[in-house]
């Protein structure tokens, strides 16, 4: 058997990186040749999870197509979010909790989507019906995955399957929830130290929404002054990744960790659509969203439904 690549989204985050890692281990123990590897950077609180639990990154990859004739896609399916390459290698399997857009394949595939919130959640139920054990280290990851994407069980995307998930996967790492997930949070949280591009970089995606070309990208603050005190640096960077890019709109979200509130900076011809769908005024570009925190289900679908009109 060939070697398959197991891989999640560029700009990765702690589900993207921990469930390819999971996802390999399983394969693995299945008789698969294969290697979890990743599309960018690793960020603070993912590298916070991988020491925690004693686990390396995965390796670096700038093209697929050189290294590999098939390969799996975990926590993403939309091409432009993929790798550089994804249309010269064959598709064998997607394990997904996002919406399905701008993707098709020349053969049939294995595809699991659920509406969990995170990729791990899925992981878990394929561990299961497998009669494959899960290990510590991997167990930790898989909770790491839950923790970041469900904000420790606030988002709105959190599940009763997540927490259930969760739970029983932090009875094997051997820690509390609470404890670990809110150190954890707090590791990525910290963007004092980080520099405009960093941040622009460390959770953005790009979105066909209505024939536009949109990113948005996400940070976790627990102050988000530590990133509004240099919005006329943000700014400037924004605008150039428009012109760059010939982005439509550019909506860059800080979440505030601790009280469960974003603040939106949009720039772009149709940062208008920013204010329709929340019903806000952007004051200087930026605009209070209460209340959201999520991008899978608070953001892209009201954008999308929006700038469709």
């Amino acid at each position: 058997m060939e070697k398959t690549l197991i891989f999640g989204h560029k700009n990765p985050d702690t589900d993207t990186i921990c469930s390819a890692i999971a996802y390999a281990a399983l394969k693995k123990e299945l008789g698969w040749d294969v290697e979890a590897v990743r599309l960018g950077e690793v960020g603070a609180e993912t590298k916070f999870a991988l020491d925690y639990f004693g686990v390396e990154a995965p390796r670096l990859v700038e093209q697929v197509a050189g290294e590999a004739k098939q390969v799996i896609l975990v926590d993403h399916n939309e091409r432009q979010q993929s790798a550089s390459d994804i249309d010269q290698v064959r598709v064998v399997e997607v394990i997904d909790h996002h919406r399905i857009a701008n993707f098709e394949t020349a053969h049939p595939l294995y595809y699991r989507a659920e509406p969990v919130g995170c990729t791990a959640t899925i992981l878990k139920k394929l561990y299961k019906e497998n009669g494959v054990e899960i290990s510590k280290p991997v167990a930790g990851l898989m909770l790491s995955a839950i923790v970041s994407d469900s904000l420790l069980f606030k988002s709105p995307t959190c599940t009763e399957e997540d927490v259930a998930a969760a739970k029983e996967l932090a009875e094997i790492a051997g820690v509390n929830t609470d404890v670990y997930g809110l150190d954890m949070l707090k590791a990525g949280a910290s963007l004092l130290d980080k520099s405009i591009d960093t941040l622009l970089n460390l959770d953005a995606k790009e979105f066909s929404m209505g024939g536009k070309k949109v990113v948005i990208a996400q940070v976790n603050a627990v102050d988000t002054n530590d990133v509004l005190s240099r919005q006329a640096e943000v700014e400037a960077a924004l605008q150039s990744i428009i012109d760059e890019k010939g982005l439509d709109l550019f909506l860059f979200v800080i979440t505030d960790i601790l009280n469960s509130d974003s603040v939106g900076i949009a720039l772009g011809s149709a940062a208008g659509a920013v204010e329709q769908a929340y019903n806000v005024k952007l004051d200087g570009n930026k605009a209070l969203l209460k209340g959201v925190v999520s991008r899978k289900s608070q953001i892209v679908p009201v954008l999308t439904e929006t700038l469709s009109k």
